[in-house]
């Protein structure tokens, strides 16, 4: 593989706005698996693309471990059952955010009508 088509790990750290404790973490957990030659690091498409899938998934709120299982699905069943356990997992996490979105809407509206009512003790509008 060019050098070219590889990053070094302080590479990997900007391209994808982590810090180096995060990555190392990653490696740790066996998210990500770098080249290496010595004591560097080079990440390939490869890991540039699981990358990418890890912190979409975080951003979703998705649990590492659970990245990790799906992670491994495609290398060991292929791309048919690892979009299959995908859809598992997003719908999993579709009901846990609705029903945190259901949560902080009750909260916004208890908070809005605590709110008004001391307004209104204090003889202020909202």
């Amino acid at each position: 593989m060019s050098d070219e088509t590889r990053l070094t790990f302080k590479e990997m750290c900007a391209k994808f706005d982590v810090t180096p404790r995060t990555l190392r973490y990653y490696e740790y957990i066996e998210l990500l698996s770098p080249d290496r030659e010595g004591r560097t690091r080079f990440y390939g498409p490869r890991e540039r693309a699981r990358m990418e899938l890890i912190l979409r998934g975080r951003s979703f709120g998705i649990a590492l471990e659970d990245i990790r299982q799906w992670l491994l699905i495609y290398e060991k069943e292929g791309t048919v059952a690892q979009m299959q356990a995908w859809v598992v997992m997003a719908n999993d996490q579709l009901d846990e955010l609705t029903e945190k979105k259901r949560q902080l809407d009750e909260a916004l509206k208890e908070l809005t009508r605590l709110r008004d009512e001391t307004l209104k003790a204090l003889g202020e509008k909202a």
